[in-house]
C-alpha cells in the first residue's frame, strides 16, 4: 500500500514539528511587512473577517491538498506527481505541475535571498545605533545607500545564502528540523516582547484600532479580491515548499489537523506583527506606509527616537531575519531533493550545486536595484526593478497560482477518492470531506484563475 512508501530524507518527530517547519515557510517578510497594513487599509476587522473566510476555503483546502500529496508520493514534488499519476491512471505530464514548484522555489529563493540579506545587514546597522539620529532623512539614506550599492548588496545576499545552505546541508533531522524548533519559538518570543513594548511605549489604542475596528465601508470588491490573493501566496501554496514538507510527515498525523494548525500560526503572527509594528509608528507620527519602505525606512527612524531602540530595532531585525531563514530553508529544499533522488547525487554536491546556481541568479536581483535597473509597465502599474519585478512576475503572477490550479485540479479530478480518502483518515459520508473536493473541484479553479486575471490587469476589483 502507499501508506508504507517512506522517504528516504527521513520524517518529522511530530505533527508540532511539521507544523513549526511549514509555519516557517508560510511566514516570511510579506506576512510581517504587507498584512497589517493591507488589513488596515482595507477595512481592519472587516477586512481580517473575510480574509480568514478565505483562509478556511481557499488556502486550507489547498494546503490540505499539496500536503497529502506530498506524503503520499513520499518523494520530491516532480517524482511525486509522476508517481502517483501512475497510481491513478492518468497522464504522467502531470510531474510538470512538481517541476512547476521546484523552479518556482529556485527562482524565488535567488531574489529572496537578496531581499533578506536586507534584514541581516539592518541587525548590525541597529546594533552600531546607526538609527539614532536627529534627521530621519540620514536614517532614510541609510536604505538609499544599501540598495545602489552592488558591492554590499551582494555581500549581504553572499551572507544570506550560505546560511541557508548550513541549514539544509545537515538534512531533515539534523538541519531542518533542528534549525525550524529553535527560529520559530525564537521568532513568536522576540515578536511577543516587541507587542508588549509596543503596550507600554507606542500608541496601542491606535495601532489596534487601524488593524481591527471593522469599516465595512472600506471593504469593496478590490478588498476581496485582495483578501483572496494573500490568503493563496501567504501559506507557501504552489511552489513545492508545502509538498517536499508534507512527505516528511508521519503516517499517523492528521493531515486536516496539521493544515489548520499551519494557517492558524500563519495568521496569528501577520496579526501580532500589526500590533507590534503600528503603535510603535504611530506614536512617532509617522507615515504606515506598505511594502519594504515601512521596515526599512519608517520604522527605523521610529526606533531612533524611542527608549530602548537600539534592543528593540535590533531584535525586530533579528525576529526578521529569523522568517526569511525559515521560507527559503523551505523554498530551497524542493530543488536539492530532486537532484538527490533523480540524479543519484549526494546531499552535499546537490546543496552546493543548487546554492551556487541560486546565488548566481541572485546576482541578477543585486543588480536589478542599482546598474542593471530599467523601468516598465506592466498591468497598467509602473515597475522600476528591472530583472527583479520580473522574475517577481513570473514566480507571483504564474507559476504559483498556475501551481495551485494544478494542483486543485489533479486532486479534485484526477485522483480517486479512494486514494484521498486513505490519505486523509475520513470517509464519503464525512461532510467536511463531502466539502474540501466540492471546494478544490468548482470554487478553487475558478478563484485561482480570478487572481491570476486580476494580477494581469485584465480583471480589476471595484467598489
Amino acid at each position: 500500500m502507499t501508506a508504507k512508501r517512506q522517504s528516504v530524507h527521513g520524517q518529522w518527530n511530530s505533527r508540532w514539528t511539521f507544523v513549526l517547519a511549514a509555519a516557517g515557510s508560510a511566514v516570511g517578510l510579506g506576512n510581517i511587512w504587507k498584512f497589517p497594513y493591507i488589513a488596515g487599509e482595507n477595512g481592519g476587522g472587516a477586512f481580517v473577517l473575510v480574509y480568514l473566510a478565505c483562509i478556511c476555503l481557499i488556502g486550507v483546502p489547498i494546503m490540505i491538498a499539496e500536503i497529502m500529496l506530498g506524503r503520499r508520493g513520499r518523494q520530491n514534488p516532480v517524482m511525486t506527481m509522476e508517481t502517483l499519476a501512475q497510481e491513478e491512471g492518468t497522464s504522467t505530464n502531470w510531474k510538470y505541475l512538481g517541476l512547476i514548484g521546484v523552479l518556482a522555489g529556485f527562482i524565488i529563493v535567488s531574489y529572496y535571498s537578496v531581499i533578506a540579506g536586507w534584514a541581516v545587514s539592518y541587525v548590525f546597522k541597529s546594533a552600531a545605533g546607526l538609527f539614532v539620529h536627529d534627521d530621519p532623512q540620514v536614517v532614510i539614506g541609510l536604505f538609499g545607500g544599501l540598495v545602489s550599492s552592488a558591492e554590499q548588496l551582494l555581500l549581504w545576499h553572499t551572507i544570506f545564502m550560505i546560511m541557508t545552505i548550513l541549514v539544509v546541508v545537515r538534512g531533515v533531522k539534523s538541519g531542518i528540523e533542528r534549525a525550524v524548533t529553535l527560529l520559530m519559538p525564537g521568532m513568536f518570543v522576540i515578536l511577543l516582547m516587541l507587542v508588549v513594548y509596543a503596550m507600554f511605549q507606542g500608541s496601542f489604542v491606535e495601532g489596534f484600532n487601524f488593524l481591527f475596528s471593522a469599516d465595512f465601508s472600506k471593504l469593496t470588491r478590490a478588498s476581496v479580491l485582495t483578501a483572496v490573493g494573500h490568503a493563496f501566496f501567504t501559506l507557501s501554496l504552489g511552489m513545492g515548499a508545502i509538498m517536499i514538507y508534507g512527505s516528511y510527515l508521519p503516517a499517523n498525523v492528521s493531515i486536516v489537523k496539521a493544515g489548520f494548525m499551519v494557517a492558524a500560526a500563519d495568521t496569528v503572527i501577520a496579526l501580532l506583527a500589526g500590533l507590534a509594528i503600528f503603535p510603535i509608528v504611530f506614536v512617532n507620527g509617522l507615515d504606515a506606509g506598505s511594502g519594504p519602505g515601512l521596515v526599512f525606512q519608517t520604522l527605523p527612524i521610529a526606533f531612533g527616537q524611542m527608549p530602548g531602540g537600539i534592543v528593540i530595532g535590533t531584535l525586530f531585525f533579528v525576529m526578521l531575519v529569523f522568517a526569511a531563514w525559515t521560507s527559503s530553508i523551505s523554498l530551497i529544499e524542493p530543488g536539492i531533493t530532486f537532484l538527490i533522488e533523480q540524479k543519484n547525487m549526494g546531499r552535499g554536491k546537490a546543496c552546493a550545486l543548487i546554492g551556487v546556481s541560486t546565488w548566481l541568479l541572485g546576482i541578477v536581483t543585486v543588480l536589478s536595484f542599482n546598474k542593471w535597473a530599467f523601468t516598465f509597465t506592466f498591468a497598467g502599474e509602473e515597475k522600476t526593478e528591472g530583472m527583479f519585478d520580473i522574475l517577481d512576475i513570473l514566480t507571483t503572477n504564474i507559476m504559483l497560482p498556475l501551481g495551485g490550479l494544478c494542483i486543485a485540479v489533479f486532486v479534485g479530478w484526477k485522483m480517486s477518492q479512494a486514494s484521498s480518502m486513505e490519505e486523509l483518515g475520513l470517509r464519503r459520508s464525512n461532510i467536511g470531506y463531502q466539502i474540501w473536493l466540492f471546494l478544490l473541484r468548482f470554487v478553487i479553479p475558478v478563484v485561482l484563475l480570478i487572481i491570476m486575471l486580476k494580477a494581469f490587469g485584465i480583471l480589476q476589483g471595484k467598489s
